[in-house]
């Protein structure tokens, strides 16, 4: 049981347009820290639409993109096409980030880039470690995962679950939760003092996404796992990384960490 995120991405795709490059390459920028990535090899791990490799390739990186899901190869493919004309610097890959033989023989990159990704495989942890083995000494790696929540994580496994078992699930899930979110994007609004609809239309100002897209990605996100941010610099300080900047959320959504490995770069 698993959610077709690569057909979510297929759709998505027909929204991409420079601006939404250009609000990937920002939220990159601010993540990292850096204004520049020449130099650098970076990995893309369950690189999804492509957006976010494309835009470690407008900072200079050489990029290596993979996916387990073949619609989102395709999808990455599509973009490294349309925007970087199948440049030799951005490899497109299929692979399983739980696969340790395939992992390994990537090498090691100066950034690793794992968002919104690794709670998604079914086994987060052992995709975690496998991943920060990618990273070289002195090298960066950038994830995010799901807030764990308690019983309100415990609820949204389920939801998640319904939603992928069958069409009916889907539909139960879809009727209960779009009018629940509208609701919610017009609160924000109100509270903001800004018109109806403004949160909605400005959301993919944060880091380029569409808000229906994701809405789809909440709802149906499965296998679906949780992380503490204590749980995650706790297992990753023992393997020698540390925490360079953060952003956490106080509820849902993903906390982002951005972790240097201890060594010479």
């Amino acid at each position: 049981m698993r959610f077709p995120f690569g057909q979510n991405w297929r759709s998505f795709l027909s929204h991409v347009g420079e601006k939404r490059v250009a609000v990937a390459e920002d939220a990159l920028r601010q993540s990292l820290g850096r204004t520049s990535l020449s130099g650098w090899r970076a990995l893309d791990i369950g690189s999804g639409s492509g957006l976010s490799s494309l835009a470690m390739r407008r900072l200079g990186a050489h990029v290596v993109s993979f996916d387990y899901d073949r619609d989102s190869v395709a999808c990455t493919e599509e973009l490294r096409r349309r925007y970087d004309g199948g440049d030799r610097n951005w490899e497109v890959l299929e692979g399983s980030a739980l696969d340790a033989q395939f992992m390994s023989a990537l090498g090691t990159f100066d950034l690793v880039y794992a968002w919104g990704v690794l709670h998604h495989t079914g086994a987060m942890w052992r995709s975690i470690e496998l991943a920060q083995q990618r990273v070289a000494a002195g090298g960066v790696l950038l994830i995010a995962l799901y807030n764990d929540q308690g019983w309100r994580s415990r609820v949204w496994y389920h939801i998640k679950r319904l939603y992928c078992s069958h069409a009916l699930g889907r539909a139960l899930v879809c009727a209960i939760f779009y009018p629940l979110f509208a609701l919610y994007a017009i609160g924000v609004d109100l509270v903001h003092l800004r018109a109806p609809g403004s949160h909605m239309r400005e959301y993919g100002r944060t880091r380029g996404m569409s808000i229906t897209h994701d809405w789809r990605d909440w709802l149906g996100g499965y296998p679906f796992e949780v992380a503490r941010p204590e749980e995650i610099r706790a297992r990753l300080g023992a393997s020698g990384f540390s925490v360079v900047r953060e952003q956490l959320t106080r509820g849902w959504g993903c906390n982002e960490l951005v972790l240097a490995k201890s060594g010479p770069p």
